[in-house]
């Protein structure tokens, strides 16, 4: 691990303007947030990340960065809430279950005690390429190349890669937050803004090392999920080698709303391997206004997945991912709602 020197915040404004200035994408910024640290510091510890400066986030008193409210207008969390918070809050168990199961079956109990709801969607790739630096990586060092193409690329991504980058993105919960459309409150140096949280990631493209569409600085203060009839009716499906705090070969969000067998509205988050978070739109279009049986379930996952290229090792997660969605879908067609 590098010298690095650390300060602390008692607002966002304070952390913001400790934080702002530069050029850099927000992963490559030499001053960082340390909100749980679960995983910027294993990366400072692998050399991966070498930030000089980190400005801790966690003595901020704002109680909206740290809340879980309900209204009738939806679901608002504050970034600095922990995964356990917002997993254990009795409303989001009853009216948002798809978001509560994507954060238990996150991590270990250890991990969800610990981490900061705005700093897990920020996670990045567990590509073993871009965590050894011996390795040449696009994403760590611009132009250097992608091992992964040829190498080892079991838990790499067949939707959203590139010839520059095929490294997946690693979370659970965030494929909740796109199934639902939620957004995403921030602030900068140049004041707070709202952005979709669809637009949040960005694909790999050519410049991998651009992993979000935050500015050097830009602090998550928020998320904001719009309430519907479809959110009760949800759940999240996650696939993986072992039962215990693994990440997911394959993972599936889905919300719907029903009328007697058929789809009036689905949503669809696809997670595992998959460049960013990955929200079905087509696959949602198969199914809305038909009735919800297996074949139907199948053939939307089929669209789910029509886009995607696998590799020499990581081409049975396209049909892993497609069964995981129409599990996905069965089950929650049989859910026996809360009240």
């Amino acid at each position: 691990m590098k010298p690095f020197t650390y300060a602390y915040a008692t607002d966002a404004t304070a952390a913001v303007t400790a934080a702002s200035g530069g050029a850099a994408p927000a992963t490559r910024s030499p001053v960082q947030f340390l909100g749980g640290g679960t995983t910027l510091l294993d990366l400072m510890k692998l050399d991966v990340m070498q930030p000089t400066q980190l400005v801790d986030i966690t003595r901020i008193t704002d109680a909206s960065m740290r809340s879980v409210e309900t209204t009738a207008q939806g679901l608002r969390i504050g970034a600095l809430a922990t995964m356990r918070q917002v997993a254990d809050h009795p409303t989001v168990r009853r009216d948002y279950p798809v978001v509560s199961e994507a954060l238990w079956l996150a991590a270990s109990p250890q991990i969800r005690n610990m981490a900061r709801v705005g700093g897990n969607v920020l996670q990045r790739t567990r590509c073993a390429y871009f965590r050894d630096p011996s390795w040449p990586c696009n994403k760590r060092e611009p132009g250097s190349g992608c091992p992964a193409l040829e190498g080892q690329n079991r838990w790499h991504a067949v939707l959203g890669a590139s010839e520059q980058c095929i490294a997946s993105y690693p979370g659970d919960w965030a494929i909740a937050l796109v199934a639902l459309d939620a957004s995403v409150q921030t602030l900068a140096a140049s004041g707070p803004r709202t952005i979709r949280f669809a637009d949040l990631h960005r694909p790999p493209g050519t410049t991998p090392h651009i992993e979000t569409s935050l500015a050097p600085g830009e602090l998550i203060t928020g998320f904001t999920i719009p309430a519907g009839p479809h959110t009760r009716r949800s759940l999240y499906l996650k696939v993986r080698d072992r039962e215990s705090y693994e990440f997911a070969l394959a993972s599936a969000a889905v919300a719907m709303e029903l009328r007697g067998d058929t789809v009036t509205a689905v949503r669809i988050g696809i997670g595992g391997p998959v460049a960013v978070p990955w929200r079905a739109r087509e696959a949602e279009a198969e199914l809305t206004g038909k009735p919800l049986t297996e074949a139907s379930a199948l053939a939307a996952a089929r669209v789910a997945f029509g886009g995607a290229q696998a590799r020499e090792h990581n081409a049975f997660r396209i049909p892993l991912g497609q069964q995981t969605l129409v599990r996905a879908l069965l089950q929650a067609q049989s859910m026996e709602l809360k009240s």
